[in-house]
């Protein structure tokens, strides 16, 4: 080894060295998410200098949630009904009926920290307050004007306020909106909850009552942050890959900049190093910073070998690198920041042949399947495990993108990592609705449409606000697209702003589109606004009807099981819809109403009138398979042809709706998901139901060679019969077409209906997808699975890990297929369904001399006594297992 790159090595080795050395006496944080009090404003006649002063008596102050909201913390202390449950939500009374000052409140919280020595420095952080507060500690008000925006972080040097003897208090007066808005049932009430700097779906929507104080309160975490003199802002940490990569095999290196904001909050000089260390290797910058200064210091380039990429769901495994920044000045750390980074490349380009953008990742375009998302709660009721289990939700129904509406928020870094470790893309929509916005006349609206485009009042904290968030998430390898706003661009000037200036300046690798079905995303080669349609659809429709060739919104139904019911409507309330065909009419009871039914029409009826909600639900659900298993099939038969990508509107819902989601507000998955799970398949067989045609999508990068396609038939007694099989190679990201079965499946199908079972087997015999389907007889009505024998199939359970349960369906030779049946765990002892549950498939059917395995996931610390296992079908009785 030469002289040259023995020193290298040497000065690699001490760096690395130095750097876990440091690492151990680096900055604290804490949350400060207990222990808060709390008291409505117009019942305290005091100011805010002496309530957060510690001889002011709080004892007889009511217990606050934080982060929470007033109406949270109004519920926790059994003050509300819960406003989820029926019509509960019409007994809280409105704050546009009320008037602000009802919901406006005090939140005081006692905590212990000391005065900082030396150029030591402690920071009292906010993530989120709605809308408005003044903020004061130990007697001292910390913010110089009224703080407003929703969306704007705060951060208070409290160094110098802090006590003598450790004990300190923070006393903060949280205000409403300044303009509540009338929720008189438009999209956003009346509108002008826009003019905020704020959550507009708040006053109400087509799939949401309006939340009755607009989700006033400290909102998100309060942290106290320790740091040395020199404090870390906002790094930023970007990645370059070159060229067109593969999932698997050596690659080409890729480049990692490093940069951040220092803060020098001391009176002094300070010099250090700014530095961190990623897969081994030592990057480092000298750095001196005048007193009382900020700087923003860029590391040099770092060139990571061989590395290991970050790829969305379905594409390859979701790498992610540690790094650690941090910032050392005589030998100890004076701030850090713990960084999980993705190594990726995210790039847009116009397909000519769709009209449409498509979206690469690593070089290779990316056939976009997403879900619409709002907000995970509407009490904004956040946890990293909410987040944890309804992003794994959206990797399970193998979708690769998740668009964050612009009704809600830019959402929290807990989400983001959720979406990191399952790889979720993110569209991210700024705040803005074209419903409240002005892009439509709209007679529920308070002001016309040219005073609703300059929504919001106040551009500048708008602005403001964008950079500050921009800043907070930008470091997430799954955050692909920012959004200027659902349906709308923001007023012109703001709309210049971030496209010309702030994106360009804090965050210039992502794809910036002006509105969420812009024309510069998709074409509007169809007329009308660049989504839809919505509502249930003939499967036909997916398949053969050309729609938005980047569809940002299509879909509609999805309740869930009679079990979901349970949990939030009355037992009076229990009534199944009834639709008349003759006017196209449904009749529903007044929760449903109330919850945003919308109706599945004459689907159910196909299947036998129902008998009561827990039949119709059950038939709900397979009709939420099949439109959803469709929607996705449909759309992949066309993809790179007609369609870049899709995104369903909507996956979930922040409460109890009865419409558009994959799982309920419980985290109970219905049939949809699963639906979605087979449709969305990587690999994946299908037939369209108009020509009868057998085609296999490939969503994957590899060519498939030697695949062997089986067609058969069964009828309701489990008979089967071989259609045909062929060989065939799959080339990367195609759709490939092969023969019609129309024919031959009319004719099967024409009394009773059958069933066609796809089935795309590798050379050895594997199956590699699976696809059965119930086809109608010719009238369309499901006849024949209203007379099916009773299902013979065999269930056992096991558990082969911790919270790991495996089940085996066994399904004898010569017996009707066992269809669609529901798998759940539940309680030994209450019978409850335990949630959240993961199951690798649900909703299945087993074919006469074959078996089936699932695998099912759960949380041992929340359920740590053994449960049971329940399953029932179409044709089989509930039946409880024993789990060995």
């Amino acid at each position: 080894m030469s002289i040259k790159n023995i020193l290298a090595s040497s000065v690699a080795v001490l760096l690395l060295t130095f750097l876990s050395q440091t690492k151990a006496i680096a900055q604290s944080q804490y949350e400060l998410n207990t222990g808060w009090k709390c008291g409505k404003a117009t019942d305290i006649h005091t100011d805010g200098a002496s309530i957060s002063k510690n001889n002011f008596p709080i004892n007889t102050w009511q217990n606050a949630t934080v982060p929470g909201t007033v109406l949270t913390t109004q519920l926790n202390n059994k003050q509300i009904p819960d406003p989820f449950y029926g019509m509960n939500n019409e007994r809280i009374p409105d704050i546009y009926k009320t008037g602000r000052d009802y919901y406006t409140y005090w939140f005081v919280k006692d905590f212990k920290e000391a005065q900082p020595q030396g150029n030591n420095q402690v920071y009292l952080n906010f993530r989120g307050v709605n809308y408005s507060c003044d903020v004061f500690l130990n007697g001292h008000k910390l913010n110089a004007k009224l703080h407003s925006g929703m969306f704007l972080r705060q951060s208070y040097n409290v160094s110098k306020w802090l006590a003598n003897d450790g004990n300190n208090r923070v006393a903060v007066i949280v205000y409403p909106a300044d303009v509540a808005g009338n929720p008189n049932g438009g999209q956003g009430g009346d509108g002008t909850i826009a003019r905020n700097v704020s959550i507009q779906y708040t006053a109400g929507w087509d799939w949401i009552q309006p939340i009755k104080d607009r989700n006033t309160g400290i909102w998100d975490k309060v942290t106290i942050e320790k740091t040395g003199a020199v404090k870390i802002n906002d790094p930023h940490v970007i990645t370059l890959v070159s060229g067109v990569r593969q999932p698997e095999g050596p690659q080409q290196p890729a480049i990692i900049q490093v940069s951040a904001e220092l803060q020098n909050a001391a009176s002094t000089l300070v010099t250090g190093t700014l530095q961190y260390n990623l897969d081994g290797k030592a990057v480092s910058k000298t750095i001196t910073l005048k007193a009382n200064s900020t700087q923003t210091v860029q590391l040099d380039d770092y060139s990571l070998k061989n590395p290991k990429l970050w790829w969305p769901n379905g594409y390859g495994p979701q790498n992610l690198y540690s790094l650690n920044l941090q910032f050392v000045a005589a030998g100890k750390v004076s701030d850090q920041n713990n960084i999980e980074v993705g190594v990726r490349q995210l790039t847009s380009e116009w397909n000519e042949r769709t009209e449409s953008r498509q979206i690469n990742v690593n070089g290779q375009k990316i056939f976009i399947k997403g879900g619409d998302w709002i907000i995970s709660d509407e009490m904004l009721r956040f946890t990293d495990k909410r987040y944890d289990a309804e992003v794994r939700f959206h990797r399970d129904m193998n979708l690769n993108l998740i668009r964050v509406w612009g009704g809600a928020l830019i959402e929290r870094p807990e989400f983001y990592a959720a979406c990191d470790k399952y790889g979720m893309l993110v569209f991210q929509d700024m705040w803005g609705s074209g419903d409240c916005n002005g892009r439509w006349v709209d007679p529920m609206k308070l002001d016309d449409q040219w005073t609703r485009r300059k929504y919001p009042d106040d551009h500048a904290l708008y602005i403001k606000s964008i950079e500050d968030q921009v800043k907070m998430v930008r470091n997430y390898a799954s955050l692909a697209i920012w959004c200027g706003g659902n349906e709308i661009t923001p007023p012109e000037d703001i709309l210049v702003a971030l496209r010309d200036t702030v994106m360009p300046k804090l965050d210039n690798t992502r794809w910036f589109v002006e509105y969420s079905n812009s024309e510069k995303m998709s074409r509007n080669v169809l007329g009308g606004n660049g989504d839809g349609p919505y509502g249930i659809q003939p499967l036909s429709t997916f398949w053969d009807h050309r729609t938005f060739p980047f569809n940002s919104e299509v879909g509609s139904i999805g309740i869930n099981d009679y079990e979901a019911f349970k949990r939030f409507m009355p037992v009076q309330n229990r009534i199944a819809p009834e639709y008349d065909a003759s006017t196209g009419k449904t009749k529903t009871d007044s929760v449903w109403e109330y919850h945003k039914y919308i109706g599945y029409d004459t689907s159910i009826n196909k299947y036998g009138k129902a008998k009561d909600l827990e039949d119709f639900s059950a038939k709900a659900q397979l009709v939420n398979y099949d439109q959803y298993r469709g929607l996705m099939e449909g759309f992949s038969s066309h993809m790179w042809d007609w369609y870049t990508g899709v995104i369903i509107w909507k996956t979930q819902n922040p409460w109890t709706a009865l419409r558009g989601q994959m799982y309920d507000y419980y985290l109970d998955p219905n049939a949809c998901l699963y639906g979605l799970h087979s449709g969305s398949e990587p690999l994946h067989i299908m037939y369209n139901p108009g020509d009868g045609t057998v085609m296999v999508a490939n969503n994957t990068f590899k060519t498939h060679t030697n695949m062997m396609i089986v067609v058969k038939t069964y009828d309701m007694n489990g008979k089967d019969s071989l259609l045909t099989q062929v060989f065939s190679d799959i080339t990367p990201a195609t759709t490939k077409r092969y023969f019609s079965i129309k024919q031959e499946l009319d004719k099967l199908a024409k009394n009773k209906g059958a069933f066609v079972d796809l089935e795309l087997l590798d050379y050895n015999q594997k199956i590699i997808s699976q696809n059965i389907y119930w086809v109608p007889n010719e009238k369309g009505d499901y006849t024949g699975l209203q007379s099916m024998p009773a299902s013979q199939v065999s269930t056992t359970a096991r558990q082969i890990a911790k919270g790991k349960i495996e089940v085996t369906l066994i399904n004898p030779k010569n017996a009707p297929v066992a269809f669609f049946n529901r798998l759940s765990l539940v309680d030994g002892q209450t019978n409850q369904r335990l949630l959240p549950v993961f199951y690798s498939d649900n909703y299945v059917s087993v074919l006469p001399g074959t078996s089936k395995t699932v695998t099912i996931d759960y949380d041992t610390d929340q359920y740590p006594n053994m449960p049971l296992l329940s399953i029932s079908g179409w044709n089989l009785k509930e039946q409880t297992v024993h789990i060995q």
